[in-house]
C-alpha cells in the first residue's frame, strides 16, 4: 500500500510538474506575442496664448505624420504640421489662425481644414508645399478628413440650405455624396480602390455608418443599438469604427469584414470608438478604463483590445490617450499627455 501510494504521488508530482512548465509556456508564448513600442514624442511648435500642444491624426507608410500644433509665430497661432524626417514643420493656413492635417497619402499630400483670413473653416490639399482650398457645396463650410494615393479627398461640406453633406473631392471637383435620407452626413475615409465611409442620418433621425462605392451609399448596421459611425476603411474594404449595443447604452470599437461587424469590447470602462485600421487588419483608437479616463487602444485580427500604455517603456512618462492611426508597417500617431502637456506621438513597433 505504500508502494502504490508513493508511486501515486509520484505520478501528481510529475503531473503537477508538466502542469507548471506547460503553463510557464503559454506565459512565455503570450509574452512573445504582446508587440511592445518605442515612442517618439513630436513636440510643438512653440507656445501659444493657450500654451504648448501638438495632436497627430494621420501617419503613411514612411512614417510621416500630420496633425495640429500650438506656434510662437504670429497671426499663425495654431497651424497643421508635418513630422518627416525627426522634424515639425508648419504648413501654415488658409489665411487664418488654425490649421489641422487630419490624412496624408504615400506621397506625402495632406488632407485637412483651415481657417481663412473671414474666420470660416474650408478643406485644404497640400501638395509640394503648397496648400490649396478645395471650396465647399454652396455654404461657408467644409472640412477634409482623408485622401488616398490618388489625391482623391473626402470629408463634409455645408450645402447652401445650411444642412452638412459628405463629400468627394475628385479631379478639381467637389461632389455632394447625398445621405441616408436625413439631413447630414460626414465622409472620414477613402481607400485605394475610392470606396468611402462614413456616418450619415437616415429618415428616422438616426446616425449610421454607410459604405458609399459605385455612386451608392449603404448603411452599415449596428452592434445592436441604432447607431454607428464608420470611421476608416483599409484596401481590403475592412472597416474600423464605433456601434452603438443594445439599447444605446454603451458604444464600442468595431471591426467589418465581410459583412460581419466584431464587437472590441473596452479597456474595462463604458465605451470605446476605433479610429483606424491598416491593411493588416490591426485597429487602433480609444477606450475608457475603470476610471472613466480615455486610453489608446491597439486590437489585432479582432481579438480583445491591449491597452497601448502597457505596450511602452515604463517610466517614459506618457499617458497615451488616443491613437488616430496606423501604417502598414504598425506605426501607430496620436495623443497623449506628457509632464503635463499634450503632446504628438509616433510610437514604432520595438524589434
Amino acid at each position: 500500500m505504500t508502494h502504490t501510494l508513493s508511486k501515486l504521488l509520484t505520478g501528481v508530482t510529475h503531473h503537477a510538474e508538466r502542469l507548471a512548465v506547460g503553463v510557464a509556456v503559454l506565459a512565455l508564448a503570450s509574452s512573445a506575442a504582446a508587440q511592445t513600442y518605442t515612442i517618439t514624442d513630436l513636440g510643438t511648435l512653440g507656445s501659444n496664448h493657450l500654451g504648448s500642444y501638438s495632436e497627430a491624426f494621420c501617419v503613411n507608410s514612411s512614417g510621416q505624420v500630420g496633425g495640429q500644433t500650438s506656434a510662437s509665430s504670429r497671426p499663425v497661432t495654431d497651424p497643421a504640421f508635418l513630422y518627416s524626417n525627426g522634424a515639425m514643420t508648419s504648413l501654415g493656413t488658409l489665411g487664418g489662425e488654425y490649421g489641422s492635417a487630419q490624412g496624408i497619402n504615400t506621397s506625402g499630400q495632406l488632407a485637412g481644414y483651415s481657417t481663412l483670413a473671414s474666420g470660416s473653416y474650408h478643406a485644404f490639399l497640400y501638395t509640394g508645399g503648397q496648400m490649396t482650398d478645395l471650396g465647399t457645396l454652396g455654404a461657408d463650410y467644409s472640412a477634409a478628413y482623408a485622401l488616398n494615393d490618388s489625391g482623391q479627398v473626402v470629408g463634409v461640406s455645408a450645402i447652401a440650405s445650411g444642412d452638412q453633406h459628405a463629400f468627394l473631392y475628385s479631379n478639381g471637383q467637389m461632389t455632394d455624396l447625398g445621405t441616408l435620407g436625413g439631413d447630414t452626413s460626414t465622409a472620414a475615409s477613402i481607400n485605394n480602390r475610392g470606396i468611402i465611409v462614413g456616418y450619415s442620418y437616415n429618415a428616422a433621425g438616426d446616425f449610421l455608418g454607410f459604405v458609399y462605392r459605385n455612386g451608392r451609399m449603404t448603411a452599415l448596421g449596428t452592434l445592436g443599438g441604432t447607431w454607428s459611425i464608420a470611421n476608416s476603411i483599409n484596401d481590403r474594404n475592412q472597416i474600423a469604427g464605433q456601434g452603438y449595443t443594445t439599447g444605446n447604452l454603451t458604444a464600442h470599437a468595431f471591426r467589418y469584414t465581410n459583412g460581419t461587424m466584431t464587437d472590441l469590447g473596452t479597456l474595462g470602462g463604458s465605451d470605446s470608438s476605433g479610429s483606424a485600421i491598416n491593411n493588416s487588419g490591426t485597429v487602433v483608437g480609444h477606450s475608457r478604463i475603470r476610471n472613466s479616463s480615455y486610453h489608446a487602444f491597439v486590437s489585432t485580427n479582432g481579438a480583445k483590445m491591449k491597452d497601448l500604455n502597457s505596450l511602452i517603456p515604463a517610466g517614459s512618462g506618457w499617458v497615451l490617450t488616443d491613437a488616430a492611426a496606423i501604417n502598414d508597417a504598425g506605426q501607430i500617431a496620436g495623443a497623449g499627455t506628457v509632464h503635463g502637456q499634450t503632446h504628438a506621438f509616433l510610437l514604432t513597433p520595438a524589434q
